[in-house]
């Protein structure tokens, strides 16, 4: 009984000893990570080495601080200049200057570092110019373009809004290029007019923009200008377009008949 409360005594010693040197070797490396850190540097949170608190930049071995301009604020990024300009001002190598407003215009949403003009103004250089919107015409919301385009009705050239002359059986269109207008059902565009398309007996309007603009009824096909019956032989049926034919099963068209 001795001997075995003596053998767990040496374990127990030896165990408490092993212990001891675990916390020393921890502290010493907690202390030598310390000792490695830089004045006003911060161990990474994911991973190994450190970084430098926000308003400091590393410089080889050391963290200096972020020389702040007037006008600008601190970032959090890990590279850079570490700092950027106030809403309104543009960054200018080492300073942040006010930007320059044109009469007529605003800062930009965001940084504010640039500035647009105001509707009704487009810009030009430095400026904002007024947009000249001619007769019969009205501003857009578009940036681009000459900033302005026509009513209903009406075709723009380089400055003007001109009418569209819409011939008779036409109408307008909501298109800006082309005619601007587009015959009405049951007539054809020819050298600038809308002529009546002539439906042939047997026939229908197609309502396509391209052919004749009519087709034929099914049993019949289409004969230059006419609508002509389909000629079918012994044994065989209409096909599925309805303007030619096909052999019954089991005949093979040969020629022009089923056999």
């Amino acid at each position: 009984m001795k001997a075995t409360l003596s053998r767990l005594g040496v374990f127990g010693y030896a165990l408490v000893a092993l212990e001891a040197i675990a916390g020393t070797a921890e502290l010493g490396l907690a202390q030598g990570v310390e000792a490695a850190l830089p004045a006003n540097a911060s161990a990474k949170t994911y991973g190994s080495g450190w970084e430098c608190d926000k308003g400091y930049r590393e410089n080889v071995d050391s963290c200096i601080a972020v020389m702040l301009p007037e006008n600008a604020y601190l970032t959090d990024s890990s590279y850079g200049s570490g700092w950027a300009c106030q809403h309104g001002y543009e960054a200018n190598q080492d300073a942040c200057d006010a930007v320059a407003l044109p009469t007529n215009a605003y800062l930009s949403s965001g940084s504010g570092g640039r500035w647009l003009c105001d509707r009704g103004y487009r810009p030009v250089g430095e400026a904002c110019e007024t947009i000249q919107v001619p007769e019969n015409g009205y501003l857009t919301e578009s940036s681009r373009g000459s900033g302005w385009t026509c009513e209903r009705g009406y075709r723009a050239t380089t400055d003007a809004c001109i009418a569209i002359v819409v011939p008779e059986k036409a109408y307008l269109t909501a298109t800006t290029y082309d005619s601007g207008w587009e015959c009405d059902r049951g007539y054809r565009e020819a050298d600038g007019a809308c002529n009546a398309i002539e439906i042939p007996s047997n026939g229908y309007l197609s309502g396509r923009s391209y052919g004749p603009g009519w087709e034929c009824d099914r049993g019949y096909r289409m004969a230059g200008a006419n609508c002509v019956a389909v000629d079918m032989p012994e044994n065989a049926h209409l096909d599925f377009s309805g303007h030619d034919w096909d052999c019954n099963r089991p005949y093979r068209k040969r020629n022009l008949a089923c056999k």
